[in-house]
């Protein structure tokens, strides 16, 4: 697989491949290439990374690295690094997004190895760009805990936050986690995508309350994203003529007129050329 962006011989370290996460025709030649090239493939299942190097009729060793991976493992593959070129792949898309691989990137870092990465799918990105939902910010979650508790005490720190939140999630636990979300966070627009790139590719959009209705007696197959929406605009307070005299007069204080008229007009809801006219007044009357 020709590709000029990679040497035919790239220097020895660690290259973070990224992989398809459906289609394994979203491979990129980039990537095919440096696969080609491995010394060793560090793989979460080497059979699910056996299907894909069989896709690209390639046959290159690997050896399995995973979350019960131990630091005798990354030891060595750190060691390899030395002389070899290793390359990290998870069963799908971006190494390290939601799978094991940090600490061994931190290991070859610290051990003054290449390092380096290969972009491409992510099923976190690939899922707010079907969403239509606010991608502007984004907060990528991973897996709700499973624990009742410690789901509510994980979504009371997202309430919060104005940014799309995005989360993986399994298909048995997708209608509970959904109420749960509705339940923590509100009934937020939302979004779940599944088998994204595939043949049966969907994403199914509403609120939270309504998607958790919808797959409560049908949990779905395959792997699944949920992204939620961020949290609407708080409704203005609500200030008569008094209300808003003290909130001008305190906004005055430590701002230009025109400042604080704007401040206390998109607190309120209010206009803020006639906030600003009271502004004016407030102050020719001292």
């Amino acid at each position: 697989m020709p590709d000029s962006t990679i040497s035919n011989s790239p220097l020895p370290g660690l290259y973070i491949v990224a992989t398809p996460i459906g289609n394994l025709g979203d491979i990129t030649a980039r990537a095919g290439a440096m696969l080609a090239r491995a010394d060793v493939i560090a793989a979460e299942d080497t059979r699910v990374t056996a299907k894909l190097l069989s896709h690209l009729g390639l046959r290159v060793p690997m050896t399995p690295y995973h979350d019960h991976s131990d630091e005798r493992t990354r030891a060595t593959l750190v060691a390899r690094m030395a002389s070899e070129v290793v390359v990290l792949v998870s069963d799908a898309g971006t190494p390290l997004i939601s799978d094991p691989g940090y600490k061994l990137v931190r290991d070859a870092r610290a051990a003054g190895r290449h390092v380096t990465t290969l972009p491409g799918p992510c099923a976190a990105i690939a899922a707010i760009t079907l969403s239509g939902l606010p991608s502007d910010r984004f907060l990528f979650a991973g897996f709700l805990p499973s624990k009742a508790k410690a789901r509510a005490d994980t979504l009371a720190e997202f309430a919060g936050l104005r940014a799309t939140l995005v989360f993986y999630e399994s298909g048995p636990r997708l209608a509970s986690a959904l109420s749960a979300l509705a339940e923590g966070l509100g009934d937020r627009d939302a979004a779940v995508a599944r088998e994204i790139s595939k043949m049966f590719e969907e994403c199914v959009t509403g609120t939270l309350t309504e998607l958790a209705a919808r797959y409560a007696d049908a949990p779905p197959k395959g792997e699944i994203v949920i992204v939620v929406g961020p949290p609407g605009e708080a409704a203005p307070e609500a200030a008569d003529d008094a209300t808003l005299a003290a909130a001008l007069r305190d906004a005055m204080v430590d701002k230009p007129v025109a400042q604080a008229a704007k401040a206390v007009a998109k607190r309120f809801g209010l206009d803020r050329h006639a906030v600003y006219a009271r502004a004016l007044a407030l102050k020719d009357a001292g």
